[in-house]
């Protein structure tokens, strides 16, 4: 049985599926967790993939592997490959002031146009500008900007900091994806290549594409990585890295690594007509389409996917702790937040949560805050507050399927991933909330599921075509009722945030 394994850096944790490179089928797996917070010190992800190898049993048996990470961190790293400062991830919106600033400054049709977005504070582009406003002295050390997983496959296969890794601070050796580089908000999805003049605006210095003939001749300019194509790979895990992990004189190929969004879609082998939303620290909901996207308004941004065509992307600050701060606040666990859910009727009776509770990014309001509205004696039961979190999130998310349906994307059938989905009020609240069939697939760490058939397609140079199981289909029952009245109190919190 030849072994392919694939992980998800999320930023909760670090995931890795050992998978059966023919079938797809599950072996092992293993875990560890990141710290909390908006900025981490990468190393802390260096040491959770350590452990979470360990937990998965090694890499014995592993003919490759690839890394999905989360989309947007910012790694900067000095000459000698030394990260310079924490890594401000994607839920860090300190940054808002830098996107409104680079909106301005470029306009936000021209921005859609040049790299199928408008920037708000999850883009690295806003958070290079942030560091270049607040923190000259780091911002003219910096001689390169990575993404997580980027960084994580440099590592891998040995670069790393002056005397702490086998191969050093070989900058050019950098590499990231499609997927992963159209994040960035200085790279073109139409194009495939990097807006350079748009990286030079967000942070005053001029930048290459690693391995590139210019990037040999301009030695001053900022280091971005090398976008690869779908099935290519970077190289090999260097043995002095994997440690015991890897058995000696076995080798590991690496492939090219995602984005998170992308690699889950590759997981669930999405196909255009084929609308996927996940529930997890943040809410996605997103297409595979054959043509690039680009939306001034800001709402879609039209991402690259990781098998060489396009993912038009809505992106919610606020899913899965949307449950885990109302369970909490009325005291219950998730299985007693479903139960009372369910208990109340469809709209909550009028009670709206309308749950910007980290601020929020679709709508773009990053300082807005949560509320609860239609409290009357009457509807004020610890029932209605819980169906009221769980409509509120999902109602969230449904806005990003209506923004993907008016710029013509088809909508067939929905697919429902992320841990909070087996929830089972959420799957029946989704059937009411969105007017799609809605399909759950099979739990599944789907982000390292999609990283290990990037591995499978690196190693065979063919995109391994594995069965995804379903787990649930829960019974049309859709009510518009519900979506009318959150919108109406939705904009209210958008007039008063604004």
């Amino acid at each position: 049985m030849s072994l392919v394994a694939g992980v998800d850096s999320s930023t909760q944790s670090c995931k890795v599926v050992v998978l059966d490179a023919e079938t797809g089928a599950l072996v092992r797996e293993g875990r560890a967790s990141h710290p909390d917070g908006t900025e981490v010190h990468p190393d802390h992800w260096w040491w959770a993939l350590s452990k979470a190898f360990d937990d998965s049993g090694g890499l014995a048996g592993v003919k490759s592997l690839s890394v999905g990470g989360q989309q947007h961190g910012m790694v900067l790293l000095d000459a000698a490959g030394a990260v310079l400062r924490p890594a401000l991830l994607w839920n860090d919106t300190r940054s808002a002031g830098a996107a409104a600033a680079l909106t301005e400054e470029v306009g936000a049709e021209d921005f859609a146009q040049r790299t199928g977005l408008v920037p708000v504070a999850s883009f690295t582009v806003t958070k290079v500008r942030w560091v270049r406003d607040h923190e000259p002295e780091i911002a003219g050390r910096v001689a390169a900007v990575a993404l997580p997983h980027d960084w994580l496959t440099w590592r891998l296969r040995g670069y790393g900091p002056a005397g702490a890794s086998p191969l050093g601070p070989d900058l050019g050796q950098l590499t990231t994806d499609r997927s992963d580089a159209s994040g960035t908000g200085y790279w073109n999805p139409a194009s495939g290549t990097y807006d350079l003049e748009l990286f030079s605006l967000a942070f005053g210095r001029g930048a290459v594409e690693a391995g590139t003939e210019s990037h040999t001749e301009r030695s001053g300019a900022v280091i971005l990585p090398r976008v690869l194509a779908p099935g290519e790979s970077p190289g090999q895990v260097h043995p002095a890295v994997a440690g015991e992990a890897l058995p000696p004189g076995h080798s590991v190929l690496l492939g090219a690594g995602a984005g998170d969004n992308a690699a889950a879609a590759l997981g669930l082998d999405a196909r255009p007509g084929d609308v996927v939303v996940s529930v997890g620290t943040s809410g996605t909901v997103f297409a595979i389409s054959d043509e690039p996207v680009g939306d001034p308004s800001g709402t879609v941004a039209g991402f690259a996917d990781a098998s060489g065509l396009f993912l038009p992307i809505a992106v919610t600050l606020n899913a899965a702790r949307v449950l885990t701060s109302v369970a909490g606040l009325l005291g219950v666990d998730y299985d007693e937040l479903s139960r009372l859910a369910l208990e109340a009727e469809p709209g909550a009776g009028g009670v709206v949560l309308v749950p910007y509770f980290e601020g929020e990014r679709t709508p773009n309001l990053p300082h807005a805050t949560a509320s609860f509205s239609g409290l009357t004696i009457a509807s004020t039961t610890r029932s209605n507050f819980a169906r009221a979190a769980v409509e509120g999130m999902l109602c969230g998310l449904a806005g990003g399927l209506d923004a993907l349906r008016a710029l013509g994307h088809p909508a067939e059938r929905l697919l429902l991933i992320g841990g909070a989905v087996q929830n089972p009020a959420v799957q029946r609240i989704a059937a009411q909330v969105f007017d799609l069939p809605v399909l759950v697939p099979s739990p599944g760490e789907y982000v390292a599921r999609g990283a290990a058939v990037q591995a499978a397609w690196a190693l065979t140079g063919e995109r391994p075509a594995w069965n995804v199981a379903l787990d649930g289909h829960p019974e049309p029952d859709f009510r518009p009722a519900i979506a009318e009245q959150y919108r109406a109190e939705q904009r209210k919190a958008e007039q008063g945030a604004s």
